[in-house]
């Protein structure tokens, strides 16, 4: 299986409670009981659609081939009021972090499935239908009707995957994000000398002292990939969530003659802002990776100096050999821990006339 082939972020389908058991139609028949009266039971309720996120998986892979999910039907009613058996309702299990749309009508969000366990009600079972000794009056003592199953809910459904990740890091393909990654956290992404070895986006839980947070490694981006270039934008969505963003630059000594690294830190912005303009409003950090590949020179330096002119908080730093690495961790931490304190307590609206 190719990695891309192993991530799969939005799949559409198709889900179906069961229906409702038939109501049954019958008449006590025992000895010594003349004109015995009606006795038939309700049908069982169909069984039912949930989806339920589990923090064990991070991709829709199991859907891709699965595009309908049907519960089971109710039992009919039987003989003596009993009651059909009810069907067996189904479980999707999706990651967290799970949207879903109602594709059959025009999009509308249904859910946004946030924390481990949580449950959302795709499609209900139809109700069983009443026997005939629902029916039963003084004037109407032996009715030989019942009720038909009522049917189960049916839908489609659109499933967008967007990862739950406090940290988001982001620069142009090979700038060192899988390698930042792998040595901040347990997370082994695949990590070459070339650009775009990144496919997928990839996850690890990264500490410091007693705080754990979740790091997101997103495929590198390009000049135009908003409109389609290179991977595009299809993994963006992935730190619509983060609190903080940083922002990798590539100052190993090849890569820093080619590219100016305030140009290239300004295409990345723009890429972000014709995605989303929300996502220019986080709070990002800059790194600048691979130093050990570069000695510090005027270059650098101002290039330094120009992003903390535009109060940014820089770093320099080496993933492969943790050099500064430790400095920016304290630095997400304190970013993490800020921006937490003003999503618990907004800053009051400007009530100036």
């Amino acid at each position: 299986m190719k990695p891309a082939d192993a991530f799969i972020d939005e799949v559409t389908i198709r889900v179906s409670a069961g229906h409702g058991g038939q109501g049954h139609v019958g008449f006590r028949r025992e000895k010594f009981v003349p004109r015995g009266g009606p006795d038939g039971g309700d049908g069982g309720r169909g069984g039912s659609v949930e989806l339920v996120a589990d923090r064990n998986l991070g991709t829709l892979l199991d859907h891709r081939m699965r595009r309908e999910v049907k519960a089971e039907d109710g039992r009919p009613g039987e003989v003596r009021n009993r009651t059909g058996r009810d069907g067996r309702s189904i479980e999707v299990r999706v990651p967290v972090g799970t949207l879903i749309f109602d594709a059959d009508e025009d999009d509308v969000l249904r859910a946004d499935l946030t924390r481990h366990g949580q449950r959302h009600l795709a499609a209900r079972g139809g109700r069983g239908g009443h026997g005939n000794a629902r029916f039963a009056t003084a004037t109407r003592q032996t009715p030989e009707f019942a009720e038909p199953g009522r049917p189960g809910g049916r839908q489609r459904l659109r499933l967008s995957l967007k990862l739950l990740a406090d940290v988001g890091l982001v620069g142009f393909p090979n700038a060192g994000k899988s390698t930042l990654l792998s040595h901040i956290s347990g997370a082994r992404p695949r990590i070459a000398a070339y650009p775009f070895t990144t496919l997928i986006p990839a996850l690890g839980v990264a500490e410091q002292g007693e705080r754990r947070f979740v790091v997101a490694d997103i495929p590198g981006l390009i000049e135009g990939a908003s409109q389609g270039a290179g991977l595009g934008d299809r993994f963006l969505r992935h730190i619509e969530r983060t609190r903080v963003l940083v922002h990798l630059i590539d100052a190993g000594s090849a890569a820093f003659e080619e590219r100016d690294p305030v140009a290239g830190y300004d295409v990345i912005r723009r890429e972000l802002a014709a995605y989303e303009p929300a996502l220019l409003e986080r709070t990002e950090l800059v790194a600048f990776n691979k130093t050990d590949l570069l000695p510090e020179g005027e270059r650098l330096e101002a290039a330094a100096a120009e992003l903390e002119r535009r109060g940014l908080d820089v770093f320099h730093i080496s993933g492969a050999t943790g050099q500064g690495v430790d400095a920016l961790m304290l630095a997400l931490v304190r970013a993490l821990e800020a921006a937490e304190r003003e999503a618990l307590d907004p800053p009051a609206a400007d009530c100036r006339a």
